[in-house]
């Protein structure tokens, strides 16, 4: 495509490869180097003047490195006289820093829309944002794609649904539970999590629908440390489910998810790769989908001025 580059940042250069060869391009050249004294410096290798780039960066381990390195590739592109710099952020940074729910801590997921803006970011392109405020803190043109046709897709296609349930594991994810239902046609039931006592930790204590002999799959935008799935996954089991399985679009898992992923009953872990998973995070449970074609189709209608909208017939 004339006049448009996409570049990667060190994160998920695997993902920008793909993406890159769904668009017939070749991912545009740059260097990051990584100083003695843990400073980064970014070099842009080809000539971006007065061209439509894309830097594919999403938030991953070390997370406030690659968001810092995002941050200098935006500002060399910007010196460099791109005509529009776009940060495609598939897992968008400190997504769950998006609300003062504590006194004197910062709104993150606000601060880093400022700092894509002043970096140099013209647009932010994403994918299932941890809560919509967070698209209405980015001041520049925000698009936010979803995965959940994806992953329905290949729900559909893997195995017969009649009889299954959707399942949101806590009631903040009922809504986009409810997406999920309706896109599969399929009942949706829902855990009420609730804390006793002094103990400060959420538990299923309740179950809204019927799930009993019914294969159960649950559904969330994200998967950290695995406790609310793994815990409604044990929930549901008890209350006469007969299995059970999960679609996430972000495949974080944190701390000891993938120890915690092989001791439960959870029989498959659908996911994206809008994270990258290392060898050490990988195991047969896991199925990954590519959100490359998704963000392929995205920046092709950014770039041609086409509605971005219709990548979600």
């Amino acid at each position: 495509m004339r006049d448009l580059k996409v570049f990667s940042g060190s994160a998920h250069p695997a993902l920008a490869r793909a993406i890159c060869e769904a668009l017939g391009l070749s991912l545009g050249r740059s260097h990051t180097v990584r100083f003695s004294n843990e400073n980064l410096k970014v070099k842009i290798e080809e000539n971006v003047r007065e061209q439509d780039v894309f830097v594919v960066q999403p938030s991953c381990p070390p997370v406030s490195e690659g968001l810092v390195e995002l941050l200098i590739m935006l500002d060399a592109l910007r010196g460099a006289s791109a005509r529009r710099v776009t940060a495609v952020l598939p897992y968008y940074p400190y997504a769950r820093s998006d609300k003062k729910d504590e006194p004197r801590i910062s709104i993150t997921a606000r601060l880093v829309a400022d700092l894509l803006e002043a970096a140099g970011a013209d647009r932010v392109l994403t994918i299932d944002l941890h809560a919509p405020q967070i698209q209405g803190f980015v001041r520049v043109p925000c698009d936010q794609l979803t995965a959940i046709p994806i992953l329905c897709d290949h729900l559909r296609a893997a195995r017969d649904l009649r009889g299954a349930v959707v399942v949101a594991a806590d009631v903040g994810e009922a809504k986009d539970a409810g997406r999920f239902a309706k896109r599969l046609d399929l009942p949706l039931a829902i855990v009420d999590k609730r804390r006793s006592g002094d103990d400060e930790k959420a538990r299923p204590v309740h179950l809204v629908g019927d799930v009993a002999g019914r294969h159960c799959i649950i559904v969330d935008d994200e998967i950290a440390t695995g406790g609310t799935v793994f815990e409604a996954t044990e929930f549901l089991l008890r209350a006469g489910a007969r299995s059970v399985e999960a679609a996430v679009v972000h495949p974080v898992l944190s701390g000891r998810a993938i120890e915690r992923l092989l001791a439960s009953p959870l029989e498959r872990l659908i996911v994206t790769d809008t994270i990258p998973l290392p060898p050490e995070k990988r195991d047969p449970k896991i199925e990954v989908l590519s959100v490359a074609p998704l963000l392929a189709e995205a920046i092709a209608r950014i770039h041609d001025g086409r509605s971005v909208s219709g990548v979600f017939g």
